[in-house]
């Protein structure tokens, strides 16, 4: 959502308010119009703030959290960089790492803040990462979370996440596996944001831990992967088909129950009920799908995200169409008319935009069997 934010000091109010009294004078306007430019410029030097914020808000906010500690982390990087470069790229991204000795302060660090465009300068970060000693997975965790609150971060307007690469399954430095779930659940609470988790195990021995940590967590089982190609496969999904999947499941979840109210507008419409035909109509009306769309145009990096952009865009159109046909209906009614024409006219748009929804939840439906679990 665009955000506009003036801050006004009170000296400036009260020098805005004179100002408006005396321009009624014609005699004094230019006069005036020159002294109040001075007093801003009087009022800012006094340490008066004027602030103004034009902010877009993502839709998406995603940590990328690192795994440092022993093991390939060429593998983790290499997939990292050649992921990061396919992402949203409205998307506001981070890169934190996590690996070091234990109560060491630098045992995990953010190397790249939350922004957009920023997916080069995460790349670089990424190549510049050095190997850590231990896996200080909770701290990596608790302090990514942390990162989602820092004052001035912009808010997601639908995701938060974090993505975590870990070749670990426990924390090296905390054996307590019950002390560190609870440690990440209450800083997860503390943050007062829906955060959601995404693991990636990379040539873990036991991903039965990881597996205990996401059921605590109430979030998706980890995914395990052994090789590079793996890895990659597992950090494409989530970074970049998964909301895909998302966006353009938003748009048909939006959509498609306005074909009962389009059917109820057409009963009423037989029935004699105007009225109820109105109401029906309003509510269809009201199914916006703008901001999926909108994150879906971001996403156009594989033929699979173009496709169901295209798919998507279509849909609303057909859905404004199909809207269109059903007011001319109701009309005709009204009037008495003969409702052969544009009962036809209504079947065929009805027809057309029911033809993409299958297609569209065909596709959703076998890109979704392609991810982990074949969910």
């Amino acid at each position: 959502m665009d955000e506009f934010r003036l801050s006004v000091t009170d000296e400036l109010s009260t020098a805005i308010q004179k100002t408006h009294k005396a321009l009624k004078r014609p005699d004094r306007r230019r006069a005036l119009r020159i002294a109040l430019i001075i007093g801003l410029v009087a009022v800012l030097g006094a340490g008066g703030v004027v602030t103004y914020r034009l902010v877009f808000a993502p839709v998406y906010r995603t940590t990328f959290l690192i795994d440092t500690a022993d093991g390939d982390l060429a593998g983790v990087v290499g997939a990292l960089t050649t992921v990061v470069g396919n992402s949203g790229e409205r998307d506001s991204q981070s890169l934190r790492s996590f690996g070091g000795d234990c109560g060491a302060e630098d045992n995990t660090a953010q190397l790249v803040g939350f922004g957009t465009g920023n997916r080069q300068e995460i790349a670089e970060a990424a190549r510049s990462v050095r190997q850590g000693a231990k896996a200080t997975l909770q701290r990596g965790i608790v302090e990514a979370v942390g990162d989602f609150t820092a004052p001035l971060a912009l808010k997601a307007r639908q995701v938060n996440r974090i993505i975590v690469v870990t070749r670990h399954a426990e924390d090296a430095c905390d054996t307590d596996d019950e002390f560190v779930q609870a440690q990440i659940r209450e800083r997860v609470a503390a943050a007062g944001l829906s955060i959601e988790f995404r693991f990636i195990g990379y040539q873990v021995a036991d991903g039965a831990p990881l597996k205990e940590l996401t059921t605590e967590l109430k979030t998706q089982d980890p995914t395990l992967t052994k090789t590079p190609d793996e890895l990659k496969r597992a950090l494409e999904w989530f970074a970049t088909i998964e909301p895909v999947l998302r966006s353009s499941q938003s748009v048909v979840n939006v959509l498609n129950p306005t074909v009962d109210k389009l059917n109820t507008a057409t009963e009423s419409i037989k029935a004699g009920r105007f009225d109820l035909a109105d109401g029906a109509l309003a509510e269809a009306r009201d199914a916006v799908v703008d901001i999926e769309i909108k994150d879906l145009d971001g996403r156009t990096s594989s033929p699979d995200a173009v496709l169901l952009r295209d798919m998507a865009v279509r849909l609303r159109t057909l859905q404004a169409e199909v809207i269109k046909a059903a007011d001319g209906l109701l009309g005709s009614a009204r009037s008495g008319r003969n409702l052969a024409e544009p009962l036809a006219v209504y079947t065929r748009a009805a027809v057309a935009y029911n033809d993409v929804a299958r297609r569209m939840t065909g596709k959703l439906t076998e890109l979704r069997g392609q991810g982990p679990g074949g969910s």
